[in-house]
């Protein structure tokens, strides 16, 4: 028996010894992700980070921007190997939409080859919108991509939770979402694949932190997005939060509160990676302009600051 579970099973037996109400809705306390060993990082990129040069964008055809080179998800793996990045996130919304099993397991292929991992792929849910066929909808679709990254061969999904004031607006918000990520986990661990929630819509460290209490499972995380803290202390927020962390997003500028962008402290989100122990990966997400010239001068920071 783990330890948590022998606490947690004694407490029950007092609290009943006691005649109290034992109809918990979620767990009361869950321990960090326990590592070994010092902090690892594999380097990889994001394929969001070239998002204007794909056909498809979210199944809706697009025409490539002009100022750079058209790429398709084939294209997106070698740009990562004539850069060395060690993995690939192959975001979804960029896939055909067309991409079948022959597809997802052509990418998978395709990425071995070249000796580039693919560190997972990501889907835009809202689990925020209220009970109903809206929501289940959302549930439906998240599961079909569960199916789509386990052929692909990815070890983890970045999940939206929803958004911080659909949250804050309605008390049932918070148990929806926790029902649909918790259905989506299940699913998800039967595949041997993680789901991160992002820190996406505005989520605050402590509505993250309920999803992870809430949700007692060894198959969920934080998608830790160092750029989605827009409030005043995002560094802060950013340590509160690594213990629980999955996946690291990493991107150079951040926003103020107001949506003002400045540059991000690099060599301080190295360092609260390496404070927090963090092993995994680390995933370059580019969204500022001129990303062909921009990312190797972004990833040269990067490996620095790591």
């Amino acid at each position: 028996m783990r330890r948590r579970e022998f606490i947690e099973t004694s407490a029950m037996g007092t609290l009943a010894a006691c005649g109290l109400n034992l109809n918990k809705t979620h767990v009361d306390a869950r321990e960090p992700i326990q590592r070994s060993g010092p902090p690892r990082f594999e380097v990889g990129l994001a394929a969001y980070s070239l998002r204007k040069y794909f056909s498809h964008n979210k199944r809706i055809a697009q025409q490539p921007s002009q100022d750079g080179p058209a790429i398709d998800m084939v294209g997106f793996l070698d740009y990562c190997v004539s850069h060395n990045f060690d993995a690939a996130e192959l975001t979804s919304y960029f896939f055909p939409p067309d991409a079948d099993r022959d597809y997802f397991l052509g990418l998978k292929q395709a990425a071995f080859i070249r000796g580039v991992a693919i560190s997972g792929t990501a889907i835009g849910n809202n689990f925020t919108v209220g009970a109903g066929p809206k929501l289940d909808k959302e549930i439906t679709e998240a599961k079909r991509w569960i199916d789509c990254a386990s052929l692909l061969g990815a070890p983890h999904i970045r999940f939206f939770a929803g958004t911080s004031r659909q949250l804050d607006g309605n008390p049932k918000r918070l148990d929806e979402a926790t029902e649909a990520l918790s259905q989506c986990v299940e699913y998800a661990a039967q595949h041997g694949i993680f789901i991160g929630v992002e820190n996406h819509g505005n989520l605050t460290p402590t509505q993250l932190l309920e999803f992870m209490k809430r949700i007692d499972s060894p198959w969920i995380g934080i998608n830790l997005d160092t750029g989605n803290f827009h409030s005043k202390t995002p560094y802060e927020d950013l340590e509160q939060c690594i213990d629980f962390a999955v996946n690291i997003q990493v991107k150079v500028s951040m926003k103020t509160p107001e949506g003002q962008k400045y540059p991000a402290d690099m060599q301080r989100i190295g360092k609260i990676l390496k404070n927090g122990n963090y092993q995994g990966y680390v995933i370059l997400e580019y969204e500022d302009e001129t990303p062909y010239q921009q990312i190797p001068r972004a990833l040269s920071e990067l490996r620095r600051v790591l």
